[in-house]
């Protein structure tokens, strides 16, 4: 079967997106979950110990406080309480800290720091995974054990008003309810008074148990303009006055009720210095969390200092707090600040209870958990807790009493600690099967295309795919029913869950399909070129080919940049790589225009491409019409020269100053910025989608109609740049406006290659494409884009809108992060098409990108198999694999582009000859 090199490249990249897709569902695995999370069966609480001698106490202890009141201010940092923010803009805050009946702590958040994974770990307990910050954008329900399922379990009425994201993850759990929309980042007045507007009304009630508000304000004020805009104290002093009226409420209705409650003000996550969320710095991981309550003492001078602890240690507390159980699958540990005061017996009670379900959670988690060191600790804390309770029941009230009980404490909070601990470690299990088979499907593609180089690269640009051979027929037989042995011996043994197995099994027969039919066209095109090339080499009269100056340097560029993905450090700076390639890119250039325009006696031709026809190799330029010969450097102008011999040297002057308008990384992300913050208006939004739909839709319709006239060679290019204008529009409005001079300099550059490097020059297809991708990568990161998910820029998917719609909004997110890539895609395709006598140009650098794409992608996830247990795999190499899985989805988007743009690849011989001709 005879396809051409642009489809059969876009096909190889869509079954990669499949590959990569199946990798992604088992490397971001299910956290440490507890196997009876699925009952929803109350079990009875673990009595008390007692060595021998019968307690009383085998009951939940009764709750510590009447009402709960949390009040999460949504990316609320540490420092804008406990710095000098919090001083200048919360001062009632401020005094309730310092000098009130208060327990602050820093809470730190596990990445990715997005909303929805850390309500799950503030309500649940557990760690969840990774993959959470996709599933942010559309909330499932949340089906773990939390505290919000306990409290309605145990007939408690809870109240919530805020980030609908609860309401999603909780349906049917509140009586009383009212969601504001999380993702309209525009907003940040009505979204809170849409909340406050409540309060009056219900601290009135006494119908209520928990009440829960987040506010979402600061956040969107963050991602419009940084952490130190002027906004940020105002709605700092506006929540300051919504702490102080809540207070003051509780503390009216407990002298009342003669009952204490507790009022928790706590971040979900924090704030980078750029304003988003979503990484690992200390600014987005370091949350205030403050317990008020009139219960706690504190003496006069009294000086506490916010002690460091987990965000999931929250739902232990809490669960204490309304005498309910602790939530199954919590990792965390109770803060004992909060029981201090209580009666010994008491305290050793909750510190029991904590301990017994989370040495439960590990056994259920880790086959050795005998020799953790934690459950040591907790076995060794309940020996010494049964002799403290013989001794107090038979009123023993000596200092020995008091000595031991005091040993039982350290003891149980050492294995809390210990306990929590090794099940943060032991937070999620590997699906490797999955991992395995994503792996092997994108290697089989990888290897297909390589192989297929040669014959892609040939004038015709067509690739015959052996499917029917009686050779391939048998292998692929025998290999189908290996796999599919293979297949159910994983499944029937294995003792975790994998995806793979719990999909239908006319699915899973579906990829082993797959899988045999790709590895039985490897072997068959290897063989093939193994005939092939022993045929050319008894061929004497062939011509040697060499590899140019520019093709050395373009392939051990990328294959530099491929290895560099090894190192963690790397991969925190890749956009330092790309700025050292387009930098001795541009060198080279330079070189080879002084060659170009001051050639010697010896001078040769330098640029050319391989190419195969007639089982004969050649080397000839590609991109001059048909007829017309490359100009010599005697016909070049003054003029012309000298604007040739400066465009390197211009091209390197914009890229040194864009890499100042966007700082990135981890190393150079403090350093000034030379973008200024800006917004824009609605209605003129609008109208410029409009104006982006009217020039896409008449791009599209050329470019369809030149499909159907073959012939019309000015039709397609009309169509590829009407589409190329359209997308640059829209990239006018979706960057930021500190960002425009990025997309003005982007549009130079194209020019300034294109008319004084690529054209006089002579690149061939490959080079050129090989070009536009790095300088489509280099300007991902020179409009601020890092492999940290605290760049990507929400805000983009809002302009325009006033209203959150999930699928627009995303759309515009990915593009106005994509918009580097994209653009020079687009740009790609339309110079290409614009070479009348390039033929099968566009299949051919259709190839050539999904090749070069490929490359880096199955490389990273060998390497992100092999360091998955590294210290920095969920921080560092996790976010760039979601960041490489989008570019390969993209990129597939790219190669249908160039693909459904090369009419050239199924024209005859007459409608080539006849665009030959017309281009002469």
């Amino acid at each position: 079967m005879r396809l051409g090199s642009g489809a059969f490249a876009a096909s190889c990249v869509a079954i990669e997106v499949l590959g990569v897709a199946i990798f992604l569902r088992g490397f971001f695995p299910a956290p440490v979950r507890s196997s009876s999370r699925t009952e929803h069966r109350a079990e009875p609480p673990a009595p008390e110990p007692a060595a021998g001698a019968r307690s009383n106490w085998t009951k939940l202890p009764p709750p510590l406080f009447n009402k709960v009141v949390i009040v999460l201010i949504d990316a609320l940092r540490d420092d804008f309480v406990f710095g000098s923010k919090g001083v200048k803009y919360m001062p009632y805050t401020s005094y309730l800290v310092e000098k009130g009946a208060s327990h602050s702590f820093v809470a730190e958040a596990k990445p990715p720091t997005v909303t929805m994974p850390r309500i799950k770990a503030l309500m649940t307990g557990s760690l969840p995974g990774f993959v959470d910050v996709i599933r942010n954008l559309n909330s499932p329900a949340l089906l773990e054990d939390s505290v919000i399922r306990q409290a309605k379990a145990a007939g408690k009425r809870v109240i919530f008003y805020g980030d609908e994201t609860w309401v999603k993850l909780f349906p049917k759990h509140f009586v009383e309810y009212d969601g504001t929309t999380s993702f309209f980042v525009s907003d940040y007045t009505e979204v809170d008074d849409n909340v406050t507007r409540h309060l009056d009304t219900v601290l009135k009630r006494g119908d209520w148990d928990m009440l829960i508000l987040h506010y979402l304000g600061l956040d969107h004020i963050g991602h419009i303009s940084g952490p130190n805009s002027p906004l940020i104290g105002r709605k700092l002093s506006e929540m300051d006055s919504i702490l102080m009226k809540i207070h003051t409420s509780l503390l009216s209705k407990e002298r009342e009720t003669l009952s204490p409650s507790l009022l928790v003000l706590c971040g979900d996550h924090g704030m980078s210095e750029t304003g988003s969320h979503g990484a690992s710095s200390t600014e987005e991981v370091s949350t205030p969390l403050i317990l008020i309550s009139s219960s706690f003492e504190r003496r006069p001078g009294d000086i506490r200092h916010p002690k460091r602890v987990q965000q999931t240690d929250l739902a232990a507390t809490l669960a204490i707090g309304l005498g309910l159980p602790i939530p199954k699958d919590s990792v965390g540990s109770l803060l004992f600040p909060v029981v201090e005061g209580k009666p010994v017996r008491e305290q050793l009670r909750f510190l029991h209870l904590n301990t017994v379900q989370l040495s439960k959670l590990l056994q259920e988690n880790m086959p050795s958990y005998e020799k953790d060191p934690g459950f040591e600790q907790f076995k060794m804390a309940e020996r010494l807790h049964g002799n403290w309770v013989k001794l107090h029941l038979e009123e023993n009230r000596s200092d020995v009493l008091f000595s031991l009980g005091t040993k039982v404490l350290r003891q149980y909070l050492g294995a809390l600690k210990t306990l929590s601990l090794s099940l943060s470690t032991q937070v999620a299990q590997y699906d490797i099967y999955s991992m395995a088979v994503g792996t092997v499907v994108v290697l089989e593609v990888l290897t297909l295309l390589l192989l297929s180089t040669p014959q892609a690269l040939c004038r015709g640009a067509d690739l015959e795919v052996p499917l029917r051979s009686p050779v391939f027929s048998l292998l692929f037989y025998l290999v189908f029913l290996v796999l599919s042995a293979i297949h159910v011996i994983v499944c029937t043994s294995a003792t975790s869950s994998c995806y793979l197995c719990s999909i239908p099994w006319l699915v899973a027969g579906g990829l082993m399909v797959l899988v045999s039919a790709l590895l039985c066209a490897i072997v068959s095109t290897l063989t093939r070129t193994v005939i092939e090339s022993t045929l050319l080499r008894k061929n004497a009269a062939l011509p040697s080919s060499r590899w140019s100056e520019m093709d050395l340097l373009l392939m051990l560029g990328t294959a530099g940049h491929v290895l560099s993905l090894g190192a963690s450090s790397f991969v925190e700076e890749e956009h330092q790589t790309w700025y050292f390639l387009v930098n001795t890119l541009c060198l080279a250039l330079s070189q080879e225009a002084c060659r170009s325009c001051f050639p010697g006696d010896d001078s040769k031709p330098q640029h050319s491409v391989h190419m195969l026809q007639d089982s004969a190799v050649y080397r000839a330029p590609i991109l001059h019409r048909a007829g017309h010969t490359s100009p010599s450097s005697e016909a070049l102008g003054g003029h012309a020269r000298w604007a040739i011999l400066a465009s390197p040297w211009l091209v390197l002057a914009c890229c040194r100053l864009l890499r100042s308008l966007n700082q990135t990384g981890v190393q150079g992300a403090h350093r000034p910025d030379l973008g200024l913050w800006l917004t824009r208006g609605i209605i003129e939004a609008r109208f410029v989608y409009v104006f982006v739909l009217g020039i896409l839709f008449t791009g599209t319709k050329d470019l369809l109609k030149s499909q159907v006239i073959a012939a019309d060679f000015k039709i397609k290019t009309v169509g590829l740049w009407e589409i190329y204008s359209g997308l640059v529009l829209l990239a006018a409005l979706l960057l930021r406006p500190h960002n425009l001079p990025v997309l003005a300099f982007s549009l130079l550059i194209q020019t300034v290659m294109t008319k004084f490097i690529w054209k006089p020059l002579r690149h061939d297809a490959a080079e050129i494409t090989v070009m536009h991708y790095w300088f489509g990568q280099a300007f991902f990161y020179f409009q601020g884009n890092s492999n940290n998910i605290a760049t990507i820029d929400i805000s983009a998917g809002f302009v325009g809108l006033d209203t959150y719609m999930e699928i627009p909004a995303t759309f515009l997110t990915v593009f106005g992060t994509y918009v580097g890539p994209v653009l020079w895609a687009s740009h790609l395709a339309h110079f290409l098409s614009s070479e009348a006598s390039s033929g099968p140009a566009l299949s051919r650098a259709c190839f050539c990108y999904a090749l070069i794409c490929s490359v880096p992608v199955a490389t990273y996830l060998i390497l992100v198999t092999s360091l998955r247990y590294h210290l920095f795999i969920w921080s560092v190499f996790s976010p760039k694999l979601l960041y490489e899985g989008m570019h390969l989805l993209i990129t597939a988007a790219l190669c249908a582009l160039f693909t459904a743009a090369d009419q050239n690849s199924r024209a005859g011989p007459i409608q080539r000859w006849t665009l030959e001709m017309g281009g002469s």
